[in-house]
């Protein structure tokens, strides 16, 4: 062999690994820049693609009124007085869910960078930017929300008696359930996690597994 062969096949290997893509996750947790804007037109509602290219369109129906309009990142969120509409960068057409009988449209929308959450009275909607499918849970008649939490990947609605959590990278809301008398004292969410610390618990929403962890609190 000759001399100095290892030791450039070690500086071709850190060449190389130098040079390698980062994982996928690694750019999910990246802060995104807007991918994405959402246009109010007189008749439609129009989505640029600066990601995929092209513009993406839904029509108004007639006598149908835009109450508010929310995009950051991947995801776009329209409401209008009869139904919610979402979209996601390189998505082939807007996603529609129109209000149940008796139910008033959502205040507001909170977006992360790859998903989205709106509340009503009555369910929570959750917007996985990745496949972009709209899920749905329903609210108790007497259950009442009482934090909701996003981050750039993940949202959790919690109210007095469980957590629900959505993430990008899987479909459905995932639910923890809490005690009786457990009370809620902090909700923060990043990239991935949504952490509740409650009087007995703490609980941790993983996005990537779509899963809650729990840590029991030591008795005083």
């Amino acid at each position: 062999m000759k001399r100095g062969g290892p030791l450039r096949a070690l500086a071709l290997a850190l060449a190389v690994a130098a040079g390698a893509p980062a994982p996928a996750r690694a750019r999910d947790e990246a802060v995104l820049a807007p991918q994405l804007d959402v246009l109010v037109l007189p008749r439609e509602v129009v989505a640029v693609d600066a990601e995929g290219g092209g513009q993406l369109a839904e029509r108004l129906e007639i006598g149908e009124r835009v109450l508010f309009a929310r995009q950051r990142g991947r995801v776009g969120v329209v409401a209008t007085d009869r139904r919610l509409l979402a979209v996601t960068t390189r998505s082939g057409s807007w996603q529609s869910e129109r209000y149940r009988n008796g139910e008033s449209p959502p205040l507001d929308a909170e977006l992360g960078d790859r998903v989205a959450l709106v509340v009503t009275a009555v369910r929570a909607l959750g917007f996985d930017g990745k496949s972009g499918n709209l899920v749905e849970a329903t609210i108790g008649p007497n259950e009442t929300v009482l934090h909701t939490a996003v981050g750039q990947n993940v949202a959790v609605v919690v109210t007095d008696r469980r957590a629900l959590g959505v993430a990008a990278a899987t479909g459905g809301f995932f639910e923890a359930k809490l005690r009786v008398g457990e009370r809620i004292t902090t909700v923060s969410a990043l990239s991935d996690t949504v952490t509740l610390h409650t009087s007995k618990r703490l609980l941790v929403f993983r996005g990537p597994t779509a899963s809650w962890e729990e840590r029991r609190l030591p008795i005083r």
